[in-house]
């Protein structure tokens, strides 16, 4: 039934979609989501299209509420134009209230019954569920999101202070002198990924050991992300916890990307996520995330004394400050620079978003 669902609600997103299109480039018609939605009535009467009536009404009628805002978000230039949903690609079916009961900590969902859910988080028992989201991702899981009105807490004030020196090598240097090791996700899966694609490739295309061979990849695919988000939400889960104020560089990570030589190890790293993480945590748990000038010299600065040196090349980890005799680690060195430069920011009053993506 889940499966069917997500068809018809793919059916939907679709066929209106190309709909749509077609109305505007061949005849600069303006179709909305009102007459979608009466052309989905008229749809289910045919026979040919009979078989949208043997799932819930409320999912495939969402799916039309979901292309109105992508439209939406396509004319406000938030994204690019609405494109078509793949069989074999992510799968959505949302239920309103209508189409859900939650009762006891079960769920039940109009024409599957009651799910067998192993839950991630309790759900908050004084609060109302107003919305049911049941997905399935290429690797072949199923995941349950039940949205709800709650208030996260702020924690509790701390005196710590940390700066955050993001790198390759290590993935965060702090500027306590901690260095964190990054799991390097990709680059440790990137062989096995690698042959995966290269025997899906070989299987003949629309047969069945080619979806096997799909899924494979698509578990491989899987295994990373899942590796590189658990990495990202502990590490910036606990660096809020810890710290009362956090520094760090803006960074234009779509910029440094450009750089062929470093892409693939700037992708594996995830540096935006990461900022994109500390950034609403700390709005969430009344912590100060304070972004420096991306082009503050933190590396080429002495911690000690303020001098700058005209140039430190990438391959040298360790130098000397010419005016002070200060022995320096490269990246301890620039994390140390980033709090005082975050401090000296704080102090001004100014406020800088560390995500410039």
């Amino acid at each position: 039934m889940l499966a069917k669902t997500f068809g018809c609600a793919r059916f939907a997103y679709n066929y209106m979609l190309r709909l749509r299109t077609d109305a505007w480039f061949e005849r600069q018609e303006r179709v909305g989501y009102h007459e979608t939605s009466a052309l989905l009535t008229a749809l289910k009467k045919t026979p040919e299209h009979a078989w949208l009536n043997e799932v819930s009404s409320v999912p495939v009628q969402q799916a039309l509420r979901h292309l109105q805002t992508a439209f939406g978000n396509f004319f406000a230039k938030r994204a690019e134009y609405p494109s078509f949903k793949r069989k074999d690609g992510h799968q959505a079916a949302e239920y309103t209230t209508s189409a859900f009961k939650w009762d006891n900590g079960v769920l039940s969902i109009a024409k599957a019954g009651a799910l067998d859910v192993r839950f991630s988080r309790a759900v908050p028992k004084a609060v109302a569920v107003t919305t049911v989201t049941v997905s399935k991702d290429a690797a072949g899981r199923y995941f349950v999101s039940m949205l709800c009105a709650d208030q996260v807490a702020e924690k509790a004030k701390v005196d710590a202070k940390v700066g955050i020196d993001l790198g390759l090598t290590h993935f965060a240097i702090l500027s306590t002198g901690e260095k964190i090791a990054s799991p390097k996700a990709f680059a440790a899966n990137e062989k096995k990924l690698a042959k995966a694609q290269r025997v899906m490739a070989k299987k003949r295309k629309g047969g069945s050991n080619r979806r096997k061979a799909r899924l494979k990849v698509a578990r491989l695919h899987a295994k990373i992300a899942d590796t590189r988000k658990d990495f990202l939400h502990k590490l910036s889960t606990r660096l809020v916890n810890e710290n009362q104020v956090i520094a760090v560089e803006t960074l234009a990570v779509s910029n440094m990307q450009k750089n062929r030589c470093l892409s693939k190890a700037i992708g594996d790293a995830g540096w935006a996520e990461f900022l994109r993480q500390l950034e609403y945590k700390s709005r969430w748990y009344g912590r100060d995330l304070i972004g420096i000038d991306r082009w503050y010299p933190s590396s080429k600065r002495c911690s000690d004394c303020g001098h700058t040196v005209k140039s430190l090349p990438l391959n040298v980890r360790e130098w000397t400050c010419p005016e002070c005799g200060t022995a320096h680690d490269r990246d301890i060195n620039a994390a140390r620079n980033v709090l005082a430069a975050g401090l000296a920011v704080s102090a001004l009053g100014e406020s800088v978003s560390p995500v410039c993506i």
